[in-house]
Order: C-alpha cells, then sequence, then structure tokens
C-alpha cells in the first residue's frame, strides 16, 4: 500500500488552527423540533447552504447517514426523511470548490466494493476533497431494513474493520484481489479508477467506547467525538487522551473533532430564549420518546431530572457542545475548545441560512482577530 499523502486540495490539512463545517443538511439538521423555521432537505437549501459555507472558507460539510426516523411506522416523519449521503456529497462536490465533502456510510447498509467505487467517483468530482466518514451501525430499526441485524458491540467493529479494509485495497491495489474473511467473500474484486487523494480519501469515525476508539485511532484520519463535560480542563483531559492513544498505540497522529448546536442572538438572554423556544416548548415528543425508546438501555434507571436533560440535549441538536449566547461568547467558547487541543468542529442551527449569515457575520471576525482563522478569499483556491 502507498505510504506517501498527497491530499493537495483537501482543507482538512490547511493552516487554520480551529477547523469548522456544516453538519446534516442532507436532512433537517439535528435538532429535534417543530418549529417552522426548522430546515428543510430541498436541493436548493442543500446546495445555497453548501456555498454560503464553502465561500465563507469552511473546511467541512458533512451528509449523515439515515434509512428510518425514529417513530414506528410514521413514515413520513422529517426525522427519517434524508437525502442518501454519497448521491448528496456527489452533487455538492460539483457546487462548491474548497470544501471537504464528507459521505457517511454505515458498513452494513453497502458492499465494500461497490462503496470504493462510489468514493472514488465522489473525489473526481470533487477534485480530491472527498472524506469518509465510516459507521458501524447503531439503529437497530434501520439495519433491521437491509436483513442485517445488530450485531454485538464488538463484532460491529469487527464487521466495520474488514469492510474498510477492503475500501482500502481496492483504493490501492492495481490488480484484482480475492478475500475470504469473516463477514465477506470478494473474488477478483478490483475497482477502477482510482481516488485522487493518496493513498485514498481520508477517513473520519466516531468513537465513544473503548472498542470505538481503538477503532478510529487505527484507522481514522479524524477522530470525532462528543465531549462530556462543560469544563474546558476536562476537555483537554478527553482530547489529550484520544490524540495520545493514538500516538503511544499505532503511532498515528489523529484529529479530534466534535459537533455542536448553536443559537447565537445579540444577547445570552435572547439566545436562551430561542433555545427554550424550539427544544422545549417546541420539542418534537414523539420523535425524542422514539428515540428513547430505541435507546432503553441508555435511559433505565435515569432520574427525572436526568432524562429531562437528555430530552433536551437531543431536542437542542443530538447531543453535542452546545454553542448558545452572544458572538463574543461563542468566539471565546471556540477559543477555548481550541486551546483544549480541538482541531475541527461541526456546527448546525435550527435555520442554517440564520445561523450561518449572521456566524460568518458576526463570530468570524473574531476568530480571525484571535488567530484562530486566517482571512479566506473563495477565488483564492488553486488547484492541481
Amino acid at each position: 500500500m502507498p505510504e506517501t499523502e498527497d491530499r493537495p486540495n483537501n482543507p482538512l490539512f490547511g493552516p487554520n488552527r480551529l477547523k469548522i463545517g456544516i453538519f446534516g443538511t442532507n436532512g433537517k439538521g439535528s435538532a429535534q423540533t417543530l418549529v417552522p423555521e426548522i430546515f428543510k432537505p430541498t436541493w436548493k437549501n442543500v446546495i445555497d447552504t453548501a456555498r454560503i459555507a464553502d465561500e465563507a472558507g469552511y473546511e467541512a460539510i458533512v451528509a449523515y447517514a439515515r434509512w428510518k426516523g425514529y417513530i414506528q411506522g410514521r413514515v413520513d416523519h422529517p426525522a427519517g426523511i434524508i437525502l442518501d449521503p454519497f448521491t448528496y456529497a456527489a452533487g455538492v462536490a460539483q457546487a462548491t470548490s474548497h470544501a471537504a465533502i464528507f459521505a457517511t456510510s454505515h458498513a452494513p447498509t453497502i458492499h465494500p466494493i461497490a462503496a470504493a467505487k462510489q468514493c472514488a467517483t465522489i473525489d473526481i468530482i470533487s477534485n480530491g476533497r472527498l472524506v469518509l466518514n465510516v459507521v458501524a451501525g447503531w439503529n437497530k430499526p434501520e439495519l433491521e431494513m437491509f436483513g442485517a441485524p445488530l450485531k454485538e458491540h464488538s463484532e460491529r467493529y469487527e464487521h466495520l474493520a474488514e469492510w474498510l479494509g477492503i475500501i482500502k485495497r481496492l483504493w490501492t491495489e492495481s490488480e484484482e484481489l480475492d478475500h475470504e474473511g469473516n463477514f465477506f467473500k470478494i473474488i477478483r474484486g478490483m475497482s477502477m479508477p482510482k481516488p485522487i487523494q493518496r493513498p485514498y480519501p481520508p477517513i473520519m469515525s466516531a468513537g465513544g467506547s473503548q472498542t470505538g476508539r481503538r477503532f478510529a485511532c487505527e484507522n481514522a484520519d479524524i477522530c470525532f467525538l462528543l465531549l462530556h463535560s462543560e469544563d474546558p480542563a476536562e476537555w483537554r483531559k478527553q482530547i489529550d487522551a484520544y490524540k495520545r492513544f493514538g500516538r503511544e498505540e499505532f503511532g498515528r497522529e489523529v484529529q479530534v473533532w466534535t459537533y455542536a448546536p448553536m443559537v447565537q442572538r445579540d444577547t445570552l438572554a435572547e439566545a436562551d430564549a430561542y433555545l427554550d423556544y424550539y427544544a422545549v416548548q417546541n420539542e418534537d415528543r414523539d420523535s425524542i420518546d422514539g428515540w428513547i425508546a430505541g435507546n432503553a438501555a441508555t435511559a433505565q434507571g435515569m432520574s427525572p431530572e436526568t432524562l429531562q436533560k437528555l430530552r433536551l440535549s437531543f431536542a437542542a441538536g443530538g447531543g453535542g457542545t452546545r454553542l448558545v449566547g452572544t458572538a463574543e461568547s461563542i468566539a471565546e467558547r471556540l477559543h477555548q475548545l481550541s486551546d483544549a487541543g480541538l482541531d475541527g468542529i461541526l456546527f448546525t442551527w435550527v435555520d442554517f441560512r440564520d445561523g450561518l449569515a449572521r456566524f460568518n457575520r458576526d463570530v468570524m471576525p473574531i476568530l480571525e482577530q484571535r488567530g484562530l482563522r486566517q482571512p479566506f478569499r473563495s477565488n483564492q483556491r488553486q488547484f492541481a
């Protein structure tokens, strides 16, 4: 397998100390709310928001994979209306010129030969800006649709490792390959053309468990995690532990990214009021109840207070480090996250157009003044 890395057009390896991106515009984002301004994944909305982010110099546009919503029998619920992440990535790649475009795949939902071919095609369309976000699979009703019952936790990662190993071989080997493992049998496999990026497109993986962390640090360039605390000192401990594990166990340097629902207003009181409006007063109760029922083991035994915090976290944006406040307070918190060792952060809003406009106008200049980001001009990008 080639060892030389050649990814000149992928901004994930660019100079900005804190890299940023948008998450979830192939669906309604991550907020579980019934407010009318919730993002809708029309193609116009997808392309408009992608171009706004791209022209502002964001490093990442990330699609998530979702095949079914959280409410049994409600096939028309917005939580299950999601554009296919590979097709989405191809279309967004054609409409942008700077940002890395992330396709997400649950390994049990697509054969590795198909995934390798689709990824190579998107990498060519984007001129070397694809990133593949790999997921072992966790949502039982989704996997059952594919006739792929949810495996035991460690077996899911064994399956994912074999799946990704085949894809990497297909991306890099010039001869036909045979493979017979625990999960796949391939006879004279091949995939042409190859991706532009060498040795292959970057990989992202989220790993909260010990098994997931080991997989991510061994196989991914970007390790995605949810921060467990509101304390910057605890952020540093968690991020340092992840990076140190990759270095000591596998001799690899990895980026660590997280995700943040954002509410930016002129005052903290206004921001708090909007959070309460969409995540409490207008929470999508049916969707949240369905999610909790599907994760009964997580909710079992929780106190009413803890369960309410879980509901608020999910309604606000599916977890993550909430950024709620003014431009100055959000910039300060992002600076703290960067000082804690965080390499990148994905944003999600209830209304992406409004959120992007506020952030780009008010927060981005502060980040540039603080040296977290460099000024960006959309026409400065040079392609090979």
